[in-house]
């Protein structure tokens, strides 16, 4: 059964995902915007949230004036997996750190590791 929720109450889920994050790691947060989406790619239709970027193990020298890395988190496809709005709470932390992760270099291999699957 899946959740239904508008997408105002949706994004405050996110907001508190990322409240939640201690501020040693989001004073880390280097050019990137984290926006929520209903739909993910139509290539991907089950993907929870995608990081697009370049991780801060990746930048060199050269990184600088460019758009900022976005993380994506897709509104449908969370509601669709949880039977219910304490589930889905879990499941918005678990998708915005898994993709924050990814900002610091850390691959899915290393997160499912953790838990962050």
């Amino acid at each position: 059964m899946a959740v239904d929720m508008d997408r105002e109450p949706f994004e405050l889920l996110v907001t508190a995902a990322l409240d939640e994050i201690p501020v040693e790691l989001t004073s880390q947060l280097d050019n990137v915007v984290v926006l929520v989406e209903d739909e993910p790619p139509a290539d991907e239709p089950g993907l929870l949230g995608l990081y697009d970027g370049v991780a801060l193990t990746e930048r060199d020298t050269a990184y600088g004036a460019v758009l900022p890395d976005r993380i994506f988190v897709y509104r449908r496809p969370l509601l669709e997996m949880c039977a219910d709005e304490a589930e889905l709470v879990e499941q918005v932390r678990i998708t915005v750190v898994h993709e924050i992760a990814h900002h610091f270099g850390i691959d899915d291999d290393r997160l499912h590791e953790l838990g962050y699957a």
